[in-house]
């Protein structure tokens, strides 16, 4: 394996860091901005990519494989707005392509592990049911995405894909954490109503300061992840529906909090956090 380093924000390093003047056969991305707010979007999930295709043309790449987010299905943010444009000009592009649209990841549901183990109690929104995901593991998802380069069946599709087993809310994911620690469960209920009011206060504030635009981003974003299902969206009946979002692999979250609790495995959230 060689790993090479360049900027994917400047064509010319991409060209002369990273395909170096060489043929390839595929390129397979799983850029994503670390933020969301629009400058970052723009950026990453439409610019460096647009950026990555044209150089991988010029290479003579044939095969592109994007993993990009199944949350665009209902884009109000504007992180979803630039990698639909990206999924567009890709599908546009004359390549085979293979648009990967995960669920959710094991890294962005494993925020309150440290806090319940503290004796704290596992934070939801409103009822604890107002959403629903079937999460997947980086490894299974990096199975996936490989068997995309092979499998052409795969091939110029848009792939929504879970992680194994039924999809679970967060009311779920709080009790089997706290079992998994032998207590009994305790849980505190966070209104949506409290981010509404977050987003409208900063949403007046930003016309005074500027710079607190990207803080009441983000609030956007919190607000979404609360109140949004991270599974297929039917389009007739505006329903996510749990039994049409496909899963592969065979760790689930549960056995990654297992791991976690044994100290098997270490939560990197990064810009992942929600709590």
């Amino acid at each position: 394996m060689t790993i090479r380093t360049g900027d994917v924000t400047d064509p010319t390093s991409l060209a002369r860091d990273g395909f170096c003047d060489e043929h390839f056969d595929a390129v397979m991305s799983c850029m994503a901005s670390r933020t969301g707010v629009p400058r970052d979007a723009q950026a990453i999930d439409y610019q460096a990519h647009v950026n990555v295709l044209e150089a991988a043309r010029n290479a003579g790449v044939s095969h592109f494989v994007l993993l990009s987010a199944i949350c665009v299905q209902k884009p109000l943010l504007a992180f979803q707005q630039a990698k639909l444009a990206f999924e567009a000009q890709l599908i546009a592009a004359g390549l085979t392509y293979s648009i990967i649209r995960p669920t959710a990841f094991f890294k962005s549901l494993s925020g309150q592990v440290e806090r319940v183990r503290q004796g704290r109690p596992f934070l939801v929104f409103g009822n604890g049911r107002l959403t629903a995901c079937k999460p997947i593991s980086d490894d299974d998802l990096g199975g996936y995405l490989a068997g995309c380069l092979d499998d052409e069946s795969r091939w110029n599709k848009v792939l929504p894909i879970g992680g194994p087993g039924p999809a679970i809310t967060p009311i779920e994911q709080g009790e089997h954490l706290f079992a998994l620690l032998g207590r009994k469960p305790q849980f505190r209920h966070v209104p949506v109503a409290l981010l509404d009011a977050i987003i409208g206060g900063l949403d007046l504030a930003r016309r005074i300061v500027p710079s607190l635009a990207d803080k009441a981003e983000l609030a956007r974003i919190g607000r979404y992840y609360a109140i949004e299902s991270m599974l297929v969206l039917n389009p007739a009946t505006g329903r996510y529906d749990a039994d049409a979002t496909p899963s592969t692999g065979s760790e689930t979250l549960f056995d990654y909090y297992a791991k976690l609790i044994r100290g098997e495995a270490e939560a990197e959230r990064g810009d992942h956090a929600v709590f």
